[in-house]
This record gives C-alpha cells, sequence and structure tokens, in this order.
C-alpha cells in the first residue's frame, strides 16, 4: 500500500470521525464524546499530513504548542458570558488563517525556491488562482466582519447599528473591485500587474468585512456569528484546494454547510430573510419606527414574588443574554430543584435566537446541569402557555415581545416569540428600566398580567431561594 492511499485512507476516517462528532453534538448527552471525536478527528488528520508534507517539525511543533497554549489559557479564563466574543475571534482567526495560507501559497509559486519548483510551477494555473481569491476574499471578510462583531458583542464599540449615507453604495462598489479585480487576476496569475490585483483583493476583502457588519444591529448578532462561521469554514474549504488538502476540504465543507443550516434555521426563527438580516440596517432606525409602550410599570418585591411562585403548580423558566451577564443559571437551577420539590412541573423555554450566539442559552443551563428534557422549544411551550401559572422572564428582551405579535410599526412584527403575555402571571427580572441590548421597548413590561423584579437576576433568584428554604 502506497503512502498516498495510506494518507487519503487516514483522511477519510478523519472525514467519518467529524461527521459523527457534529451529529453528536445535537444532543446534551452525547455532546462532549462528540466533541472530542471530532478533535480525534482532526488531530488525526494534522498529524497524517504532517508526516506526509516533511515539514519543518521544530517550527511546527513550536507553533503548535504556542496556539495550543494560548487557546488554553483563554478557554480557562473566559466566562459563558464571553462566549460569543470568544466564538466572533474564532470565527476571524480562522478567515485569516485561510487568507495568509492563500497568500502564502501564491508567493510560493511565483518565487521557487529552487531550480526544480521553478520548473514545475512556471505557470500558476487559472483553478488554483480562483481558489487562491476565493480562499483570501472569504478569508479577509471573515476576519474583520468577525473582528468587528466581537467588537459589538464585547461591548468595546456599541451594539446599536452603524449606517451612513451612501454605506449600500460604498458596499457594492468594493463588492464590485473585488469581482473585477479577483477575475482578471485569475486569468492571468503571472502577469506584471497580478500581485497588485491580489493585494488590492485582501484590502477590499477587508474592509469589505468592516463595512458590511457596521449596519447590523446587536439584536441580530447570533446570525452574524452563525453566518461568519459558515464563512470561515468555506474560506477553509477554498484554501484545502490552493494546498492541494482533501481533508481540509471536507471540513470547510461540513463547517461551511451546519453553518449556513443554522444560519438559515435562525432566520426563519426571526420571520425574517438573511437579505433583511444583512441590508436592513435594524437597530439604526429602531426608536424611530417603532410604537412606544403604554402602561405602567409595576414592581414586586422577591418577598411578595415568593408566594405566588409558592402557591404556582406549572412554572416557565425563559432565559436572555441577562441571564449570563448576571451567571444566575445556578441559582436558576437550584429555584427550579425548590419549585419541583414544592409539587410544581418547571421548565425552560427557550427562543432559538436568545442570547449573543446559536444555543447560548443551551449551554449556559447545560452548565448548571439543568435536565435536558426540561428544555423545551417555542413552538412547544406557546399552545399551553396559557395554562402556566408564572413565567419568569430572566434578562431576555425582543424574544418576549409581544411587539411582534400587535404592533406592525414595529421592527420586529412578525418574529415568533414566547408568549408569555399570555401566562397567568409574568415576572420579568430586569436590572432597569431601560431599552434592551437592541433598542427596542418591550411591551410585555406594562402588560397588566406583569410584575418586575428589579435587580441583579443571581441576587433576585437567590433571594427567591432563600425564602423557600426558609419556609
Amino acid at each position: 500500500m502506497s503512502a498516498e492511499t495510506i494518507v487519503n485512507l487516514s483522511y477519510i476516517v478523519a472525514a467519518i470521525l467529524f461527521v459523527f462528532g457534529i451529529k453528536m453534538l445535537g444532543k446534551a448527552d452525547t455532546a462532549k464524546r462528540g466533541n472530542l471525536l471530532s478533535s480525534l478527528g482532526m488531530l488525526l488528520a494534522v498529524v497524517v499530513t504532517l508526516l506526509n508534507k516533511g515539514l519543518d517539525f521544530p517550527l511546527v511543533i513550536g507553533a503548535l504548542a504556542l496556539g495550543a497554549g494560548i487557546g488554553f489559557v483563554a478557554a480557562k479564563r473566559v466566562q459563558m458570558t464571553g462566549m460569543p466574543e470568544l466564538v466572533a475571534l474564532f470565527n476571524g482567526f480562522g478567515g485569516l488563517a485561510s487568507l495568509l495560507v492563500g497568500w502564502a501559497e501564491y508567493h510560493r509559486a511565483i518565487h521557487p525556491a529552487s531550480i526544480i519548483e521553478q520548473a514545475l510551477r512556471a505557470e500558476v494555473p487559472s483553478f488554483t488562482a480562483a481558489v487562491t481569491v476565493l480562499a483570501i476574499v472569504i478569508g479577509g471578510i471573515t476576519f474583520t466582519g468577525s473582528m468587528y462583531a466581537w467588537g459589538k458583542l464585547s461591548g468595546k464599540l456599541g451594539g446599536r447599528a452603524l449606517s451612513f449615507a451612501g454605506q449600500k453604495t460604498l458596499n457594492a462598489l468594493l463588492a464590485l473591485g473585488i469581482v473585477a479585480s479577483g477575475v482578471v487576476f485569475s486569468i492571468s496569475p503571472t502577469a506584471e500587474l497580478a500581485y497588485c490585483l491580489l493585494l488590492t483583493v485582501i484590502v477590499l476583502s477587508l474592509l469589505l468585512g468592516i463595512f458590511a457588519v457596521m449596519p447590523i444591529g446587536g439584536g441580530d448578532m447570533p446570525v452574524v456569528i452563525s453566518l461568519l462561521n459558515s464563512c470561515s469554514g468555506l474560506a477553509a474549504c477554498a484554501a484545502g484546494f490552493v494546498i492541494n488538502n482533501n481533508v481540509l476540504v471536507v471540513a470547510g465543507c461540513l463547517v461551511g454547510a451546519s453553518g449556513l443550516i443554522l444560519t438559515v434555521i435562525m432566520c426563519k426563527a426571526m420571520n425574517r430573510t438573511l437579505k433583511n438580516v444583512l441590508f436592513s440596517g435594524f437597530g439604526a432606525t429602531t426608536q424611530v419606527s417603532s410604537g412606544e409602550s403604554s402602561g405602567e410599570l409595576k414592581p414586586i418585591s422577591p418577598e411578595d414574588a415568593y408566594y405566588i411562585l409558592e402557591a404556582a403548580k406549572n412554572v416557565i423558566i425563559i432565559p436572555g443574554y441577562g441571564m449570563a451577564v448576571a451567571q444566575a443559571q445556578h441559582a436558576v437551577k437550584e429555584l427550579g430543584e425548590l419549585l419541583e420539590a414544592n409539587d410544581c412541573e418547571v421548565r425552560y423555554a427557550i427562543h432559538p435566537v436568545a442570547g449573543r450566539m446559536p444555543g447560548h442559552m443551551n449551554v449556559l443551563l447545560a452548565e448548571a446541569d439543568v435536565p435536558y428534557e426540561q428544555l423545551v422549544e417555542m413552538d412547544d411551550v406557546n399552545p399551553t402557555i396559557e395554562m402556566v401559572d408564572v413565567a419568569i422572564v430572566i434578562g431576555a428582551n425582543d424574544v418576549v415581545n409581544p411587539a411582534a405579535a400587535n404592533d406592525e410599526s414595529s421592527p420586529i412584527y412578525g418574529m415568533p416569540i414566547i408568549e408569555a403575555h399570555k401566562a397567568k402571571t409574568t415576572f420579568c427580572l430586569k436590572r432597569g428600566k431601560g431599552a434592551g441590548f437592541s433598542g427596542l421597548e418591550n411591551q410585555l413590561f406594562t402588560a397588566p398580567n406583569t410584575r418586575m423584579l428589579y435587580g441583579d437576576a443571581k441576587a433576585t433568584v437567590t433571594n427567591l431561594v432563600a425564602q423557600f428554604k426558609e419556609s
């Protein structure tokens, strides 16, 4: 059996491990094993590639050790509230890696190290040039777009959408420049001006990533993160074609396809198209166009809320990003256990776009060991929510805003929501009276059946827990 056959068989095994690993990530009880399985596949692919290519091993091992060390420290130090930012950084670095691979491979092709390589690489095929451009374009847009998303998610740039006159025209011109430069470069990759065209593609791609994410509001960040994740996979796939590495092509396709499917699912969950998410400027004109809620905010103390919860037989907890910020998931889990001990049915209603990244709430609740069986999806909980005694909304805003159902002037009109306003009583845990991350006022807060529990969510829930323990 030849070495090439062994390498390709190893790549097939790695690809199978990727597929089964991704499938196991779909369930909480198999997610950890799925992650390990995918990691094993990647380790196999990396080891086989290194052994086959005959690279500078001290340099490669040093780089691996440095990267692994940085990744380990970052993963240990990052809080759960920082996971969306971390995912954005990972997406960005994946895009940057693909850009650098494409750029470096073109350099290697036009500046061969030896006479033999010069003879072998006298011409750069147009196909190789085209996939090089794709790796650079997608990687460049992913890198700067992800960095901008990271800035928004971390609060360094603010969550509101930013737009200016002529922005769409500017983006169209940048895209047109990328296409024109890329096509001319792909047709004549060894021409005298080819390298200048490639540099033009790099610069325009980096600029387009910034200006494409700038007008997207914080409320749409989960979709953007998912889309950028898909783009990082597609960039890796193109880079795989550039360096003729089959497993990189397969892995890139898997990431790209899964990210795209997740993006479509999340757009459907918001009843919006991807085009609307990317180009509507949601959040930039939110307060101008949306109707303001009327009515009075009715605060309630944790002591009074306890008496209502103590009598409840059916409670739904609706988590949002505020629960992540307050790190209240463990206290919420303890409150749920006390309610169950009090002969109360407890469920956790998860909206598909709750939080700042896909699956954010599922990760938080899994960290607190909330039983997966208690997590219910929006479509399953809404038909029965009128029978719910108490709905507890913890730091969620748009995903429970009745304006999505009854206010045609609202930018979120038509977006499916968890209908907390139909529960017999609703508690909203909130730090203050201001609007949420997206800038929308929430009509749920002034609904007749809603009571506001102001303060830090963790302190409020801990207070409720103490009330149960003292009774």
